[in-house]
């Protein structure tokens, strides 16, 4: 079944550019106060009163991930440069529970890209009457817009492998880059 508003792009960039995004991004700090580590770009979230204020503000996108960013709106995907960015690793056994990010603070695109590992990304109705499993690819970019980003959850389950197509894949460090555009605290 397909979710409407859901767009997978495979091999979003190349090998050369994950390597590039990755160098760059364990050259930076990261943040240990999740269960996972994190970097905020643009704005910080505030994960514990799930809200974005002004007082968060971080400064502007560096030009690297501004250059993303630019690129994801002459694709047509954003309307307006994306000017938040959370990046988040995943070791094997770690995952996200599900969520919907937040709806008064982000606009209606939501955009994911994968760097490191494939991963299988779970979406499912909040009333659990539906749930289904895509994979995403390393170097792919999914896309969410619509009612896959305002009517289904998406998660990825804390384990250490995935089942695909019958096979059972080890899971490695994967690192997400999201790119959102924040509508409050602006």
């Amino acid at each position: 079944m397909m979710i409407p508003g859901l767009t997978l792009y495979p091999d979003f960039i190349t090998p050369a550019e994950e390597a590039e995004i990755l160098g760059i991004l364990d050259a930076h700090p990261w943040r240990g106060d999740l269960q996972r580590r994190v970097q905020h770009y643009g704005y910080r979230y505030d994960y514990k009163a799930r809200q974005i204020t002004p007082d968060l503000y971080l400064g502007p996108l560096p030009v690297w991930l501004e250059n993303l960013a630019h690129f994801l709106v002459q694709n047509g995907l954003f309307p307006n440069v994306p000017d938040q960015v959370i990046v988040n690793e995943y070791l094997p056994g770690q995952g996200i529970a599900p969520h919907i990010d937040c709806v008064p603070c982000f606009g209606g695109v939501i955009a994911s890209l994968s760097l490191g590992s494939d991963v299988l990304m779970d979406f499912g109705r909040p009333d659990g009457s539906e749930k289904i499993s895509h994979r995403l690819p390393a170097r792919s970019l999914v896309v969410m817009t619509g009612p896959a980003r305002y009517h289904w959850q998406h998660s990825i389950a804390k384990r250490k492998t995935d089942g695909v197509d019958g096979q059972k894949i080890l899971r490695q460090r994967r690192v997400s880059l999201t790119f959102r555009q924040v509508v409050m605290g602006t």
